[in-house]
């Protein structure tokens, strides 16, 4: 154990400072486990398989440089993994307290004096159920980094073998990630994550990488940086996002809806019938569902379009094991005024198809990067940057195609929501796990006091895109 401080990364540093009142930087996630789970279980679990990552060991102590990582001398797991009881008001059923209480911890500050994380069990849910509150401060990882942690202590899964070093981690490279994968070549990884599919842009890349003379690699070099200067101009110049109800100043004050009615096989079936992705059919699906709420509330949505920043994953999958925040954002269109629902699903597929070949998720880690150096009042203006321009921070993470075991008992259904920058006041999550579609969203009060209403239209667009993909004309049909 060392007690020696290390210094926290750029970038985690300005995830750890991008705290507000009204938005907190926390991971916020649910398991719901059968049989019921031993509160005790639950500490050895954790004391075996999450203390081994030393991220979870330390505190952070911020200093005018920044912040350091330190151990904490006074460490008590029962600090961290509690049991909680679940206060039901008059007229609310379990379900609606859990979510009551998911919303005001997803509003309520971790301890800044121990590591920045907890885990709360309710040992009686309902119907023999338990369920496992998380939370996680995002200085401490990225989402997919989280995920993979979390994988390595269910049943069956495992630390990071020895020649993987979890005891150093990515933060102490960090300043050679930067140069690596913003200043020189940019590698395969990275290739894959922004989707470069131009034959000119991956000969670029591969000059970069080992250029044949001098000249080539200048040549090269220029014209990357046309392009990564024209994608950081557009992203400063583009206009404010459109004004909604769900855009605004939020308050400090959280919603949480989810739901899992959909099907991962009909959805993919779906997809491959209007040669879309999955991707594709449910971000057309969260498009429609917050258009069919706005008419509801009698507004117009016709025309309109919002945009959400999507995280992009900047780290090989085979690291996700290290922490810290590897990934960059990327504005993505939703159109929510298209009722149409395969007009609209082809419309997501072209913005996403915009998206191709842009180098603003690099961009935008550099930017983050740059943020965390700078004194808090401006890099909350730097990083409004990102709040003026979407209404939503949104993701979609691939979960595992079967149900995870946790101490002997299962893994039925899991959510997490994403954390708000700014004065973004909603985040979106999809998750597929086991076989469905986990659908979550985490909205401020006084923007959308019923993210549910939302939650409830996403199952039926699915269905009307269903039904009109059915009444397509089959191939050798007459039209």
């Amino acid at each position: 154990m060392s007690l020696i401080p290390e210094r926290m990364s750029r970038v985690d540093t300005a995830w750890l400072r991008m705290d507000t009142p009204e938005n907190l930087m926390m991971i916020v996630g649910v398991w719901f486990l059968k049989p019921k789970l031993d509160i005790e279980a639950l500490r050895e679990r954790c004391a075996e398989r999450l203390l081994p990552y030393r991220r979870f060991r330390q505190r952070v102590v911020e200093d005018a440089m920044g912040a350091v990582w330190i151990e904490d001398r006074d460490f008590d797991i029962e600090n961290h993994v509690c049991t909680v009881e679940l206060d039901v008001d008059p007229g609310q059923t379990r379900m609606q307290a859990l979510q009551s209480f998911v919303a005001m911890r997803a509003a309520q500050p971790l301890d800044p004096g121990r590591p920045l994380w907890s885990m709360e069990l309710i040992e009686d849910f309902e119907n023999g159920e338990s369920v496992l509150l998380a939370r996680l401060h995002h200085c401490i990882a990225d989402g997919i980094a989280l995920i993979s942690v979390m994988l390595s202590i269910t049943d069956g899964g495992a630390l990071p073998s020895k020649n993987r070093k979890p005891e150093h981690d990515a933060h102490e490279g960090e300043h050679d990630w930067i140069i690596d994968h913003l200043l020189k070549p940019i590698t395969d990884m990275t290739v894959k994550t922004v989707k470069m599919a131009s034959k000119g842009a991956a000969k670029s890349m591969d000059l970069l990488m080992a250029p044949d003379t001098p000249t080539d690699a200048t040549v090269h070099m220029a014209r990357l940086g046309f392009q990564a200067f024209n994608d950081v101009a557009a992203m400063a110049l583009m206009p404010d996002d459109a004004h909604t109800r769900l855009k605004g100043k939020p308050g400090q004050t959280k919603t949480v809806a989810w739901a899992d009615s959909l099907k991962v096989d009909e959805v993919k079936a779906i997809g491959k019938a209007l040669g879309g992705s999955v991707n594709d059919v449910l971000l057309s699906c969260v498009a429609g569902a917050i258009g069919a709420y706005l008419r509801e509330k009698g507004d117009d949505p016709s025309g309109q379009e919002i945009r959400a920043m999507v995280p992009v994953n900047l780290r090989p999958l085979d690291k996700a094991y290290q922490l810290g925040n590897r990934f960059g954002l990327v504005p993505l269109v939703l159109p929510i005024g298209i009722e149409n629902p395969i007009e609209r699903l082809y419309a997501v597929r072209a913005r996403m198809q915009e998206l191709k070949g842009s180098f603003q998720p690099i961009m935008a880690f550099g930017l983050l990067a740059v943020a965390g150096l700078l004194i808090k009042p401006v890099q909350h203006a730097l990083l409004n940057l990102f709040a003026k321009k979407a209404t939503a921070v949104m993701t979609n993470v691939p979960g595992p195609s079967k149900p995870l075991t946790f101490c002997g008992s299962t893994v039925e259904r899991v959510m997490f929501w994403v954390p708000q920058s700014g004065d973004i006041g909603m985040g979106v999550s999809i998750l597929t796990y086991a076989g469905k579609v986990q659908f979550g969203l985490i909205t401020d009060a006084e923007l959308c006091p019923d993210p549910e209403a939302i939650i409830a239209q996403f199952e039926p667009e699915f269905e009307k895109l269903t039904m009109l993909t059915l009444m397509l004309p089959w191939v050798g049909e007459p039209t």
